[in-house]
């Protein structure tokens, strides 16, 4: 599994590669980005393909080191949470591999980290604080909207798109 930085997330993590990895896992590869909500790090996961989007908020400078970990524990706790079989998403987990991490970024999938960001924000107004805020519901949330990507003809739901993913496994 491969993680894209931006330079922000890339200055906390350690052994980020400014050159491109290839990807290997089945599921394809993650972009992620780093911002502070509440004097809190939060970070965004948004999967190249499908748009499927992951939070994690309130990371502290020592979980940075095992955020591939966070983000695998995120994952595979969101595909339960929507109700996922136990054997599927056990595959789902053994298909992300081992995390590597770069600072090849796209555009788009940067674009969508900043849709989702400002989804974030609504729903982070609501609360006094963003650790308040339920992980798991918060990415449901996120992941629950019709998302479409420049070129690709049509509409769908991030949710369902990486179901369909995981399911052929």
């Amino acid at each position: 599994m491969i993680i894209h930085c931006t330079q922000k997330l890339a200055k906390k993590l350690p052994d980020v590669s400014t050159t491109a990895h290839t990807e290997t896992s089945p599921l394809g590869s993650w972009h992620a980005n780093l911002y502070t909500i509440d004097r809190r790090n939060c970070v965004l996961f948004c999967h190249d393909t499908t748009r499927y989007t992951i939070f994690i908020p309130g990371l502290r400078k020592a979980q940075f080191v095992e955020l591939g970990r966070w983000l695998k524990e995120a994952f595979t706790a969101s595909l339960a949470y929507m109700g996922m079989e136990d054997s599927q998403v056990s595959r789902a987990e053994l298909a992300l591999g081992a995390v590597q991490y770069d600072t090849k970024t796209n555009r788009s999938v940067l674009g969508s980290l900043n849709q989702m960001k400002f989804m974030l924000d609504a729903r982070v107004a609501k609360v006094e604080d963003v650790m308040l805020l339920n992980p798991l519901s918060v990415t449901r949330w996120l992941c629950h909207y019709p998302v479409n990507i420049k070129g690709k003809s049509g509409f769908w739901m991030a949710d369902d798109a990486m179901m369909e993913r995981v399911e052929v496994l």
